[in-house]
């Protein structure tokens, strides 16, 4: 008999609850996500400075937006989070790991 390992978040039985982090979640957590999309796509576009910092700028609001409609999209709580902690772990090792002078 396989057995399923379903994680239940609290707020998944409330729903005004489970709306209002869901609202938290995507205000502030894209927000992070898309700053770290900005940062890391700056420094690693093979433009010019000017042009990737601006080119980075439009791509964050892009990532910003997925940001938020993955929130609100997905089943339950705790995969909305995760689906936004993933990519922003990986953005942000991925700034880390850049050389101190990139994009220079």
């Amino acid at each position: 008999m396989a057995s399923s390992l379903h994680f239940v978040f609290f707020a998944d039985h409330r729903p005004r609850l489970n709306t209002a982090l869901r609202c938290l979640l995507a205000i502030f957590a894209g927000y992070g996500l898309a700053a770290l999309a900005a940062a890391t796509l700056a420094l690693v576009l093979p433009l010019p400075r000017v042009d990737a910092v601006m080119a980075a700028m439009m791509l964050a609001f892009v990532v910003y937006l997925l940001a938020v409609l993955w929130v609100f999209a997905a089943a339950t709580l705790a995969r909305a989070f995760a689906g936004l902690a993933l990519p922003a772990a990986i953005l942000g090792a991925w700034l880390a790991l850049l050389p101190q002078g990139a994009g220079a």
